[in-house]
Parts: structure tokens; sequence; C-alpha cells
């Protein structure tokens, strides 16, 4: 069995709690489950908020190792609990605990192990891979018209939760807060272009980040500020050397904090598909946000008000969406759903 054909197979397993008027009375301890990865933990906080605000649950997290940073700082969270690999890893301490829930917003093998580990009732989001699967091989979008945070809510509206309206959270640590003054100087707007991706597909090739570039930066007020990480340094050090001024690359220098400290200190923020285009999105920016081979029916655009972002895509293209996620070149090998994104339409969107 493939494995797309197993994650579909998941997405239909559909398990009914009981909810008894005594959890609505008592203070739940909750288990949030998400392992990966960066946009999509940051995309689960509002449910984390919510229960804690709502339900005032003890609310504990558990997911990857290398996520823990992000969740470590969030006031709405009593425990982070990490694996490295499986959920076997933490069987005792788990079981210890007796959750009274466990809120499963990954919904895979590893929180199938999971469910039979804990005796605890279970809440799963439906993750949509059947509808995914229609639209990236035959194009057929059976994808509803909703965000993936209020997917997420929905998980959750069975104790007496509801949108709060409050957006996304990031929180990020007094020691990681990136003094900019020096990098601004004397320029009134910071442009933070965020120019990796989890697969390239995802980015922009960098002859076309450069050309946009020198199009923002002929306004004189203007500084741009390159954020990614270690496997984007090079790349943007060749952004660098051909845009040739009012240009900072910080790629690979910063942690995820102070990434997100630029972000948050930026006027507007250019982003592909990535962890960043969210973290922007919890601090209410300006963004740009460039989709490649994948699409935002898929519920994942920046979680805003309309008027505080614009999507740039090319639409109409036979073979996009090719994949849910990316991929580590163009299928095709035309490369055209980035190849063929108007410049221009970015510089109006800046209106700079």
């Amino acid at each position: 069995m493939k494995n797309h054909e197993i994650s579909i197979l998941l997405d239909k397993i559909v398990v009914l709690q009981p909810f008894t008027n005594h959890d609505m009375i008592k203070r739940l301890k909750i288990l949030v489950v998400r392992f990966s990865s960066i946009g999509d933990i940051v995309l689960t906080t509002p449910v984390v908020r919510c229960l804690k605000l709502q339900r005032n649950a003890e609310v504990h997290y558990l997911t990857k190792q290398s996520y823990a940073a992000i969740l470590k700082t969030n006031p709405y969270i009593t425990k982070v609990w990490t694996i490295q690999s499986a959920v076997s890893e933490l069987k005792t301490e788990l079981q210890k605990e007796q959750f009274d829930y466990v809120i499963d917003l990954h919904k895979n093998l590893r929180t199938l192990h999971l469910r039979l580990l804990l005796n605890a009732k279970f809440l799963s989001f439906q993750k949509l891979n059947f509808e995914k699967w229609l639209m990236t091989k035959f194009k057929i979008n059976r994808l509803p018209n909703v965000h993936i945070v209020d997917r997420y809510l929905k998980t959750v509206a069975s104790l007496g939760i509801k949108n709060d309206a409050k957006g996304l959270d990031y929180f990020i640590p007094k020691k990681d807060e990136v003094e900019l003054q020096s990098i601004k100087q004397n320029k009134s707007i910071l442009v933070a272009f965020a120019i990796g991706a989890a697969h390239s597909t995802k980015r922009l090739p960098t002859e076309k980040m450069v050309s946009i570039i020198k199009k923002i930066i002929k306004k004189d007020n203007v500084i741009v500020v390159l954020l990614g990480g270690k496997d984007d340094k090079n790349r943007g050090a060749v952004i660098v050397k051909s845009v040739g001024q009012n240009i900072v690359n910080l790629c690979g220098e910063l942690n995820l904090h102070q990434s997100a400290s630029v972000v948050q200190q930026s006027d507007i923020v250019i982003t592909h598909d990535t962890g960043l285009m969210h973290i922007a999105a919890a601090f209410q920016k300006r963004i740009i946000s460039i989709w490649g081979n994948t699409i935002p029916d898929f519920g994942m655009f920046p979680h805003l008000d309309e008027s505080n972002f614009e999507i740039v895509e090319v639409k109409g293209l036979s073979c996009r969406p090719c994949s849910k996620i990316g991929h580590k070149a163009c299928p095709k090998g035309h490369f055209k759903c980035m190849n063929n994104i108007d410049e221009n339409i970015i510089i109006n969107h800046l209106n700079l």
C-alpha cells in the first residue's frame, strides 16, 4: 500500500468520543498533538489558547524535538513533550499523566500508535487527504473553502470551544529579540524577504528573486532583509552580490525566534508558502504570499483579514497543484508556476 493510500485511510478513521456534562464542569487535562512542522504548529496556536482561556484546561503539547522551541515560550502551555521519532519513547511518562483528552491535530501512524498507548478520549482532525489527492492527481476540487485554523478549531468544538478571532500566536523570548536599527540605518521601510522553502518547487528561482528585489530597492527609503535557514545562506549571498545595495543577508545567521523578531519589526513580508509566512500572520504583518506548486485552496494561506495579505500565483496551469507538499524539482521540467510569476504584480502589491 502506497503512502498516500495509507494517509487517505487514516483520514477516514472517525472515532466518536463520549462527552459528558461532567467534562464541561471539571478542569480538563489535555494533550495537543502536532509533530511538525513550523507553520503547521503555529497554525495550531488558536486551539491551545482557546482551550486554556475558554475551558481553563491544563494544556500539554506533544511534538518533535526539533520544533519544541516554538512552543516552550507559549504561556498557554503547561508542558511541552518531545520525541525524536516514536511516541513509544514517552510511553510510561505520558501514561502517568492520565490525560482526559488527546487533541490529535496531525493524524498519522504515530498518533494512531498514541491512541493505543493512552487511556484518554481522542478528538481527531480531518486532514482531507482524499480531497487533496483528487486535486493533485486529477484536478478535481472538492476542497472546502475553509481555513485550516477553523478546521483545527472544529476538532475541539464538542468541548465548547469557539473561535475567539484573535488569530495566531508566536512568542519571542527576550534574549532573541534582534536590534535592527544598525541595519535599517536611515531607511524608513524594512521589507523582510523569506527566500527559503522546504521544497524547491515552493521557492522562486534565485534570478527571479534578484529581479524582484532590484525593482524594490529603486525606492531609496527601502531596505530588504533576507531571511532563511543555513541552506539558504549561499543563495542569499548570490542575491546580495547581484543586487549590490540596500540589502542584508541574514540567512543562516539567526535562529527561528530571531528571524521571527526581524519579521515582527518589518513593515512588509514577502514570503513563499513557509513557516515564516504564518509567523508573519501571527504578528499581523502585511504579507505578499507567493505560491508555486502548492495552492492556497489547501487552506493554509495567511490567517489574516484579506486586506492584510496578497496572494501571488499563476492560475490556470493544468499541472498545478502537482503535490500537496512539494518536489525537489518541477516534474514537468518547465517550472511555470514560479517562472511565470508576474514580478510587477508583487511590486504593485507592495505599494511603496
